[in-house]
């Protein structure tokens, strides 16, 4: 990470933390594609209803572990290895609190929260117990990602993706079990994502656990230290804020499609679902540039800083406007996996003419972040994305959506919120990187 080309190194590490994040969608995926095609539309728009929500609660808990992600990696690349450790340790402690934390937040506010979107009546019961099962599974989910974050801070992105597949692989032999041999509707498929979360947990931990050097897990060393919380707190948290920030604007946009009726929330969840393989893959790009900058920060390679970015915004173009547009031309036949009701697909592909075609334009706005994360700053790009993207939408909810109550019009708002946002972020980068290097300056005059 802190010598020879960039793309290349970029690729390598990406590669197998796309296959990770598009894996593990294929597996969520199958919970859609199995409660769609032998329980129903009712239960596919249950199922599909409750990711706004779900995100509301869990990101704010999961920004942390980018925190943890950048704290070990500047560690890493700076060779402080006593304090590699103590970071660790202080992750895995901190996810399980975490992990508790959305237990009972999710559990306790599931249905309220349902209710308060205007979830129909024919869709509230099956996405209350839907969530209230996923919840249940928390500690575990926390425990996979940090543990995937340590991983990746020091390069290697290749084994959660080999825990991932044994984990998706039970989750759709569950899948199957519970929905179609058993009867379980939308708790089969539920209980089955809990059931193959612990498993990735597990296999993560045991890695660290196995693992030499500096990324040691000790069980009887975990610990919460003051200092190293207190560094992932400040990346972490306002990470997690703008994650569930942005997931109050979509809570919004889900309560506006849920006004359409069950047939569009079936379609829309459907399309969203394919929409997700395009964002992982782009958002690899995204854990690329935080991990790299991190590094090259921690080691005072201050000159590589900005052709990360622009390497960055190169690849991330090229994934996400080529995945985009083949989800697009694809579109009805890959719907079709999801449900065989034609006007569920025909509300689908209204989403996906204008979301997926446009979406390597998020990816631009996620590798903007990654930078100004990577150089320690979070907060600003906290502020940039509530303000921006976030507040952006809900304007155009309450404004030219309310004048023109169509999904196309609905849907709009995403793009033209990424849009504004990328740029401000960009200006962001230019102003922090001269802080950076005016610092660093007047370290070495000293």
């Amino acid at each position: 990470m802190l010598n020879g080309p960039l793309v290349r190194s970029i690729l390598v590490f990406s590669v197998p933390l796309m296959l990770s994040g598009i894996l593990q969608l294929l597996f969520n995926a199958a919970d859609i594609v199995v409660v769609g095609q032998f329980a129903g539309s009712t239960s596919l728009a249950a199922v599909g209803s409750t990711g706004a929500l779900i995100n509301l609660i869990v990101n704010v808990f999961m920004g942390m572990s980018i925190g943890a992600s950048v704290v070990v990696a500047r560690n890493y690349g700076a060779g402080r290895w006593k304090d590699v450790g103590e970071a660790v340790h202080t992750a895995i402690g901190l996810s399980v609190v975490c992990g508790v934390l959305v237990t009972a937040f999710g559990i306790a506010l599931s249905r309220p929260l349902l209710e308060l979107m205007g979830t129909p009546e024919d869709v509230l019961d099956l996405a209350a117990l839907y969530m209230k099962i996923y919840f249940g599974g928390m500690v575990a989910t926390m425990l996979y990602n940090f543990g995937a974050a340590i991983l990746r801070a020091v390069g290697d992105t290749r084994r959660p993706l080999y825990y991932l597949f044994i984990a998706g692989v039970v989750n759709i032999v569950l899948n199957l079990f519970f929905v179609i041999v058993l009867h379980m509707d939308v708790a089969g498929v539920a209980l089955a994502t809990v059931i193959s979360q612990c498993i990735s947990a597990a296999l993560v931990l045991l890695c660290l656990m196995r693992s030499g050097g500096a990324i040691h897990l000790e069980l009887r060393r975990v610990r919460i230290a003051r200092d190293k919380f207190a560094e992932m707190m400040r990346v972490g948290l306002p990470a997690g804020l703008q994650g569930s920030v942005f997931s109050i604007s979509n809570v919004l946009i889900q309560s506006a499609v849920n006004s359409f009726g069950s047939v569009v929330m079936a379609g829309n969840a459907a399309a969203a679902n394919l929409e997700g393989f395009v964002y992982t893959a782009m958002n690899s790009i995204y854990q690329a540039n935080l991990t790299f900058t991190s590094q090259n920060l921690g080691a005072g390679r201050y000159e590589r800083i900005g052709r990360i970015l622009l390497s960055c915004i190169l690849t991330v173009t090229a994934v996400g406007l080529s995945l985009g547009l083949i989800v697009y031309a694809l579109g009805p036949e890959l719907l079709r996996l999801y449900t065989t009701d034609a006007t569920v697909v025909q509300m689908g592909m209204k989403r996906l003419v204008v979301i997926a075609t446009t979406y390597f334009v998020c990816g631009w706005m996620d590798v903007l972040v990654g930078s100004l994360r990577g150089l320690g700053s979070s907060v600003v790009p906290m502020i940039v994305s509530i303000l921006g993207a976030c507040g952006l939408r809900i304007v155009w909810i309450y404004t030219i959506f309310a004048v023109d109550r169509t999904l196309t019009m609905l849907y709009i708002s995403y793009p033209v919120s990424w849009a504004i946002t990328a740029a401000v972020h960009f200006g962001c980068f230019v102003a922090v990187r001269r802080k950076v290097l005016r610092a660093a300056g007047r370290e070495l005059s000293a």
